[in-house]
């Protein structure tokens, strides 16, 4: 399928690893050109090279902490007008909420609610007037099934979701979507430090945890992150123009619900 977005711009936040840099290696893929970000700057380069391998197609690299304003406009002033905004920030930590302080609220809705938000404000106009946008936020299970242990996690993406849902019907006529992407257990850094917490909280092995989670899976396994890249591609593409204000969970069926 020719996803029709060859020559359009993208910002990647959090690319240098996981499901952002599953999701930047597969809109290289289709020639997109890209502009990628994260903290660390030899994390950040060496997704960059293996993008590059991988497609012919070098992003341009900023460092920057998303979750802070000056890293936000040095992403911006790399890529001022993007077609295609994939908002991601590393995950609050797990934990026990009765020991987070308001520091630790704050930190997380930052991260994981406020910084997508601005940078939407900073682009959504431009794309409107563009007549063509594609926002995905890569948000969590969690929004849909809560974790008792994310608790940071389930309180900030709500609210990024909650804020979608009442933006994103206000934008289609113009071309523009907003979406996101709901991941379960992906086989990522993320996922092995969240069940590293996991079995240290219950007094577990990790191999123990590890694979009791994945044989709950109804597929038996983690997900792939090229899996996840090729939804998020596929949501930022021209046919994808009708699907709008969507939570869609990619979680291999572990959600039991029928809505």
């Amino acid at each position: 399928m020719d996803l029709g977005l060859k020559g359009r711009t993208a910002i990647v936040c959090a690319a240098s690893q996981g499901l952002s840099k599953a999701s930047a290696m597969a809109l290289a893929r289709e020639g997109v050109h890209l502009v990628i970000a994260a903290r660390r700057r030899e994390v950040l380069e060496s997704a960059a090279d293996e993008i590059s391998s991988a497609t012919g197609n070098r992003p341009k690299t900023v460092v920057a902490d998303v979750t802070t304003k000056d890293g936000r406009d040095a992403i911006l002033a790399a890529c001022p007008a993007p077609d295609i905004l994939i908002n991601n920030a590393g995950g609050p930590p797990p934990g026990d909420f009765r020991k987070f302080e308001r520091e630790d609220w704050i930190k997380a809705l930052d991260g994981n609610m406020l910084a997508p938000i601005a940078l939407i404000k900073a682009t959504l106009d431009g794309m409107m007037a563009r007549r063509f946008g594609r926002i995905v936020n890569i948000t969590s299970h969690a929004v849909k099934a809560p974790v008792a242990m994310l608790a940071l996690s389930n309180g900030a993406r709500s609210g990024l979701t909650g804020f979608i849902a009442g933006l994103a019907r206000s934008t289609a006529e113009h071309n523009v979507t907003i979406n996101n992407l709901l991941p379960g257990t992906f086989d990522t850094d993320r996922l092995k430090s969240n069940l590293a917490a996991l079995a240290k909280n219950s007094s577990r092995a990790v191999d123990k945890v590890t694979e009791e989670i994945r044989t709950a899976n109804p597929t038996k396994r983690f997900g792939h992150p090229d899996e996840f890249g090729a939804t998020c591609a596929f949501l930022c593409s021209v046919p994808a123009g009708y699907i709008t204000g969507q939570n869609i969970l990619i979680d291999g069926g572990a959600y039991p619900g029928t809505f």
